[in-house]
């Protein structure tokens, strides 16, 4: 079983900045992918961003690539998603998912709000 916290979020108004961390259990983190989605309700989870093993593997959804870095600090056990230039419609719980071989494991997410 893999234990994924998230923390990091808050209120912020548009433009401004925010760091999310996750930290994942494991002593093979170096080999899960990890990967940031959101949710707002009403509607679906959608996927925002997500690393590989290497740091040159990322993904971004079209919505938040140039402002939303995902990163990871293998050594403890954490990825990071770096967020700038928040707008409105970034407002969401944020989750982290982290995937070793064969499954998936979420956090029980935080919260974004960025107001206008």
């Amino acid at each position: 079983q893999v234990q994924v916290v998230e923390s990091g979020g808050g209120l912020v108004q548009a433009g401004g900045s925010l760091r999310l961390s996750c930290a994942a259990s494991g002593r093979t983190f170096n080999k899960y992918i990890m990967a940031w989605f959101r949710q707002v309700p009403g509607k679906e989870r959608e996927f925002v961003a997500s690393i590989g093993w290497s740091d040159r593997s990322r993904l971004y959804a079209d919505s938040v690539k140039g402002r939303f870095t995902i990163s990871r600090d293998n050594a403890n056990n954490t990825v990071y998603l770096q967020m700038n230039s928040l707008k409105p419609e970034d407002t969401a719980v944020y989750y982290c998912n982290a995937r070793p071989q064969g499954t998936e494991y979420w956090g029980q997410g935080t919260q974004v709000t960025v107001s206008s």
